[in-house]
């Protein structure tokens, strides 16, 4: 796994941060280094997947990056005629994520396409996965987004949507986000790798508030949905579809 140094050497010039090479080749550092809790949501994506898969179903990761939360659906699905789409828009994490697939032998097919999620077709699906990605979205083009996961959902079909997320409270807000910066600081970032990458998302990444996520999945017909983690400005949340 090759360390994550993208925004280790002072830049000239910050560009918005861009899935590329550069970032798939360190990808698996970068995560686990800046995601507090990474590997419980992955790891629960899995249990998951187990609960609520079914029969003649799809299993979508929408926003796969190297696909991780693909292979732990995979790993848990036993039921018969099962298939796992999983799609990001960046051809570096695409060609990744299918070399990390064929690694692993299974009987459950696993589709990677390079395409752009919003228009993925959500068809028979009994697990739907958006980790992190939602937030990478223009915000105007979210509800529609998750309005087609709900309508491509079977009945009793799971969603899997993790954030990070902002709060309307600045003191709250500032306080999160001082308390993840320093997690980053104990993972080894410096403060000119932590303010750069900063500086990077800014114009790429906007975070919704929980309130909002909460409006949308019940506007979209979700009537069970909740926060199952957090930890600083990260969430993982589920919504069900009625059975």
């Amino acid at each position: 796994m090759q360390k994550d140094h993208v925004y280790a050497e002072p830049l000239a010039h910050i560009q918005d941060f861009r899935f590329d090479d550069a970032v798939a080749d360190v990808f698996p550092d970068m995560i686990q280094r800046s995601v507090p809790g990474y590997q419980t949501i992955i790891q629960t994506i899995g249990k998951l997947t187990a609960r609520y898969q079914q029969d003649n179903s799809h299993y979508y990761d929408l926003g796969c990056s190297l696909g991780a939360a693909s292979l732990a659906m995979r790993r848990h699905i036993s039921a018969a005629n099962s298939k796992v789409i999983a799609v990001d828009n960046s051809q570096a994490m695409i060609e990744r994520c299918q070399r990390h697939l064929l690694a692993f032998r299974s009987d459950v097919p696993v589709e990677a396409v390079l395409g752009d999620i919003r228009q993925t077709p959500i068809e028979q699906a009994a697990v739907v996965v958006i980790n992190f990605t939602l937030q990478f979205l223009p915000p105007e083009d979210r509800d529609a987004l998750i309005q087609r996961i709900y309508k491509g959902l079977k009945p009793g079909g799971i969603l899997i949507l993790s954030e990070k997320f902002k709060t309307d409270d600045n003191i709250t807000n500032d306080l999160l986000i001082d308390l993840y910066h320093d997690f980053k600081r104990a993972n080894g970032y410096s403060e000119l790798e932590i303010s750069q990458k900063r500086t990077a998302l800014e114009n790429v990444m906007r975070p919704d508030t929980l309130a909002t996520h909460a409006t949308r999945l019940q506007q979209a017909g979700f009537s069970a949905h909740n926060l199952w983690f957090q930890c600083f400005n990260f969430c993982s949340m589920f919504a069900i579809k009625d059975a």
